[in-house]
């Protein structure tokens, strides 16, 4: 056993102390942030395609930002990994930019533009910093009546996501919808779900992209709600249920209760040849 004595242990006690408020302070700095994260990584999946998940990708990139801050601490021996792209900086460059990290210097002021916290120009519908928070501070809950399995019915209607985002306001940027509202149930349709769609015209074949059905009730809702329900640019009719076979239901529900439980889906991976 250590003895409290230890200054290890002594500054760890302190430290624990300080953590909630300390914890509290970075999450104020990342929300000045966000807009921009928020706003590329769309971008990344309008370019990319609907397999890109945004939200994994703001998350990544927060968990970046917080590994390279480590250098700002650095006694000189402990250097923190760079990212591939990044080992193709001049070494003056890298040179001065650890140096500067090691001092604590600010970041040199870099060309005016719009500063951190302002609304961009085409981020309508991306969710605020509120929800961001919300996000980083608590764990996705998929409690209550939304995530009882048995909600699904032979009879229950569901929607593509991406016409949800369309009905909602949000264009054709699948990504806004689950990055605004990751409470919502979505289903990534397998290789034989999106076959089916596809013969049934519910969608185009669209290859190894990802498909994503909603609950038709779960979006009506929103629509309803007080984000939404005045907007000029709701297009309900955009919705197009359908009513998906006894089988996509049967897997939909094993897909929500193992969510419900804690547990990870893998990916739908396309069947061997």
């Amino acid at each position: 056993t250590r003895s409290f004595t230890d200054p290890s242990v002594s500054m760890d006690l302190l430290r624990a102390v300080l953590q909630p408020s300390i914890n509290e302070e970075i999450r104020g700095v990342f929300n000045k942030y966000m807009k921009f994260f928020q706003t590329a990584a769309i971008n990344v999946r309008d370019n990319v395609g609907e397999e890109v998940d945004p939200e994994q990708l703001i998350q990544e990139t927060c968990r970046s930002c917080l590994e390279q801050a480590k250098l700002l601490f650095s006694d000189g021996k402990k250097v923190v990994p760079r990212l591939p792209h990044e080992q193709a900086v001049p070494k003056r460059a890298r040179q001065m930019d650890e140096e500067l990290s090691r001092r604590g210097s600010p970041i040199p002021k870099k060309r005016k533009g719009r500063p951190p916290g302002q609304s961009l120009s085409n981020d309508r519908g991306v969710s605020g910093v509120a929800a961001w928070k919300l996000k980083v501070s608590e764990p996705v809950k998929r409690d209550g009546p939304k995530w009882d399995p048995s909600r699904l019915t032979e009879t229950t209607t569901f929607v593509l996501g991406s016409r949800a985002n369309k009905a909602l306001g949000m264009g054709g940027t699948r990504g806004r919808l689950y990055i605004k509202h990751p409470h919502l149930f979505k289903y990534a349709a397998d290789p034989q779900d999106k076959h089916w769609l596809t013969e049934q015209q519910h969608m185009r074949a669209i290859g190894g992209k990802m498909a994503y059905l909603l609950i038709e009730e779960d979006i009506r809702d929103l629509a309803a709600s007080e984000d939404y329900r005045d907007s000029v640019d709701l297009r309900l009719e955009e919705l197009k249920p359908f009513i998906p076979p006894a089988w996509m239901t049967e897997k939909m529900q094993k897909y929500m209760e193992t969510l419900r439980r804690g547990g990870e889906v893998p990916p739908p991976e396309d069947p061997p040849e």
